[in-house]
């Protein structure tokens, strides 16, 4: 089985359309039809079914999409690390939550960049329950994620901690202090139940007596930055995390609403595999993150 096929039919499968994949990759429909069905026959199983709108995927075909991105990373690794042989410098993988990834951590690879020059740092946002199994499939070399791991094969150091807050626009009219009684009178704009802390709000409401669809969520989103966005806009009040809206607080453009007992948190854990083979540029990284750990963040 070739990498290129699987490369091209998850882009397929990501856009369900093969004319588009054809248009922005340069090659004619005819060429990658043959390309997707020499896949199918190498597998055994038909992947795609033409429709009005484009494409389908078959039950087989979301099997193989659901492990392409990790079969075509681990592709690509394995070949900057073979182009690395003859090179000083070495590459590492990280990844991380996606809160991490955008708030805190490019601050830490500026540092980091500074102690070591010589190593190329490449960081991934994913969600922390992809970036345990990345790491234990070798797809990344160090993962950050929030909370625990779930996998015993997985070591982790704890880096830091953050708090979830309440926060809505500067000029949104609302008391400063409030309760989860009062706090069903205004709209609210919610992460997906995807976010483990999503997950985490959920479980407080539901210890408090209170269910979120008694709540006026006006949507669900799909990144802090997305939900941020909506709230400075005005569209309503959101639980996000401190690292997130910090310099908007700051800057006056958000406000924190207090509600009666509230207090949450999570821990930002680092994590690697255990026994795996690492290189030097893997174990500095570690070292020195764990050394000078949440202070680095942004």
């Amino acid at each position: 089985m070739h990498i290129e096929y699987l490369r091209l039919f998850y882009e397929v499968a990501s856009v369900r359309s093969i004319s588009k994949v054809a248009n922005y990759s340069h090659i004619s429909q005819p060429a990658l039809s043959q390309q997707i069905q020499r896949l199918e026959d190498s597998l055994g199983y038909k992947l795609l079914v033409r429709s009005n709108k484009g494409v389908e995927l078959t039950e087989a075909g979301k099997v193989v999409e659901k492990y392409c991105k990790s079969l075509i990373r681990s592709y690509d690794n394995m070949i900057e690390d073979l182009d690395t042989i003859n090179k000083s410098n070495s590459s590492i993988r990280i990844e991380s939550c996606p809160n991490m990834a955008t708030y805190a951590l490019p601050c830490t690879l500026y540092l980091i960049k500074a102690e070591f020059p010589q190593y190329t740092y490449n960081l991934t946002s994913n969600l922390s329950d992809i970036v345990e199994q990345n790491i234990l499939n070798d797809v990344c070399d160090v993962g950050f994620i929030q909370g625990i791991p779930n996998d015993d094969q997985l070591i982790r150091a704890k880096v830091g901690t953050d708090k979830l807050v309440l926060v809505s626009s500067y000029d949104y009219n609302i008391k400063e202090e409030m309760s989860l009684k009062e706090l069903v009178k205004h709209p609210l704009i919610m992460i997906q139940e995807k976010f483990k802390y999503r997950k985490q709000i959920n479980e407080y409401f539901k210890e408090n007596g209170y269910n979120m669809d008694d709540y006026k969520v006006l949507f669900n989103l799909d990144s802090t930055e997305s939900v941020k966005s909506s709230v400075l806009k005005g569209y309503g009040l959101s639980f996000v995390p401190y690292i997130s809206v910090k310099k908007e607080l700051y800057l006056k453009q958000l406000k924190e609403i207090k509600i009666d007992n509230f207090e949450m948190s999570y821990d930002i854990y680092i994590i690697y595999k255990k026994n795996k083979d690492m290189n030097k540029s893997t174990k500095e990284f570690i070292q020195f993150l764990k050394k000078i750990g949440e202070k680095s963040f942004c």
